[in-house]
């Protein structure tokens, strides 16, 4: 076994991505563009990718599960997509007006999402939240919306409540305070707290809820939560939003308001939903989405409407894109193909564990897989699950799968059709040997 630490070893196989995380942190704060890619000593830095697969600028190859943040359900550089912008792109990347490939791309997501009965297109997930937030609003005419620690639904002030540990404190720092007096963090699944809650407070627009549970699916919830929050935000007329940026179009072709059975009156989409560009969209209930509709109305306009704008809302690429990969799902065989080489592949890694007698369990959810060491999921509370998503330890396994050829989220990651049995194979022996360097690691840290 390569006894050497992690850092000496990163220093001999990616010398290259040093050199440029030593030029990016002259430009960019700690060298980044995203929290999510930090990673010390320093992160790999990606030359290219095609399918399963990504390779480094020093040449090193991985089976990729970043999946571009869970967009790219068809895999890296998929024909039908690539085919798309090319064509798109020489006919022209931004129009500054309308064009029938919105229009195509609107019907789509229409025809997939079941509460979709009309879309407003957005620049990202974020952007999506928070119009979805304050449509619920204007349509209510309440302030509050209610939210469930450990789900994360971007970045804008409403939401950093209880997304990090410790919940009480804000996921950043510069957050306003009126905006964290407008939200109610709660504990998941609990859906008396929601009752309460909606009773006591009077002033309740919205609640918003991962379908999938907190942080894509870290913190599982079920769908008996999930139809017995529909009955209560229906009986106190309180707008359930769903934010599926994640898990739209991955559980299921209608995502998880299908695989779940259960319908909200809005929908927040991005990632699968752009085919991997930039984009986002929200869709929803018609007397909730005319909100965003001019009538002949001066009146309605001015104060009544809900004003949304955006520069590269429904850009051509990403419409092209978004369109390209939903005729695609609308298929079903990409999900399908997904979902069951995630299962198998955490049947193998949890062989792994029991083989290896290291605490924990792999978990799946559709094609987006968990890891938990040194627990089990089931026993663990919604703060250890959070914990353990953004831990240290997280962080020193997906380095040590790197040495072996495999690029991890920080707790797990997510499947596209273009993974095969090889790349499970691969993994699975990659998880073992990374275990065993991990386990090292943590002993000499002790």
């Amino acid at each position: 076994m390569d006894r050497r630490s992690f850092e000496e070893r990163f220093n001999a196989q990616l010398p290259h991505s040093k050199i440029l995380y030593e030029r990016a942190c002259q430009v960019l704060p700690s060298g980044l563009t995203h929290d999510g890619r930090h990673l010390t000593p320093f992160p790999p830095y990606i030359d290219r990718a095609n399918g399963s697969k990504k390779w480094d600028v020093d040449g090193n190859e991985y089976v990729d599960y970043w999946m571009g943040h869970g967009a790219l359900l068809l895999g890296h550089a998929h024909p039908k997509l690539v085919q798309a912008i090319q064509e798109q792109v020489a006919r022209g990347t931004h129009f500054g007006g309308c064009h029938e490939l919105e229009v195509r791309w609107a019907e789509l997501i229409s025809q997939l999402m079941p509460a979709a009965n009309k879309v407003r297109f957005v620049g990202s997930g974020t952007e999506a939240t928070q119009l979805a937030m304050r449509l619920a609003r204007a349509f209510t005419g309440r302030g509050k919306t209610i939210k469930f620690a450990g789900h994360f639904h971007g970045w804008h002030d409403a939401v950093t409540p209880s997304v990090i540990l410790p919940f009480e404190v804000p996921a950043s720092a510069g957050v306003l305070r009126s905006s964290l007096e407008s939200t109610i963090s709660l504990p998941p699944n609990d859906l008396a707290l929601v009752e309460d809650a909606i009773k006591q407070e009077g002033d309740v627009a919205a609640v918003i809820v991962e379908p999938g549970g907190g942080s894509w699916g870290a913190i599982p919830t079920t769908g008996e939560f999930l139809r017995e929050l529909r009955r209560v935000t229906a009986e106190n007329e309180v707008v359930l939003i769903f934010d599926e940026v994640v898990t739209g179009f991955r559980l299921a072709p209608g995502g998880a308001q299908e695989y779940y059975g259960v319908i909200p009156d809005l929908v927040c989409l991005a990632k699968v939903v752009a085919g991997g560009l930039p984009g986002g969209a929200v869709a929803g209930r018609q007397e909730i989405m005319e909100l965003l509709e001019f009538k002949d109305d001066l009146d309605w306009n001015r104060y009544r409407k809900v004003a949304h704008q955006g520069t590269f809302n429904a850009n051509p690429l990403s419409a092209a894109a978004g369109i390209a990969v939903l005729e695609e799902v609308a298929k079903g065989d990409c999900i399908r193909q997904a979902n069951g080489l995630c299962g198998q592949l955490a049947d193998g890694m949890n062989e792994v564990l029991h083989r290896t007698g290291i605490e924990g369990r792999v978990y799946v959810q559709g094609s987006m897989f968990h890891i938990a060491l040194e627990v089990e999921p089931a026993d663990a509370d919604y703060k250890r699950l959070a914990e353990l998503a953004k831990g240290p330890g997280a962080n020193e396994l997906r380095k040590a799968m790197l040495l072996e050829g495999v690029d991890l989220m920080r707790n797990g990651g997510f499947l596209s059709s273009a993974h095969t049995t090889a790349d499970i194979d691969k993994t699975i022996q990659a998880f073992a040997k990374a275990l065993a360097t991990w386990a090292l690691n943590r002993g000499r840290n002790r």
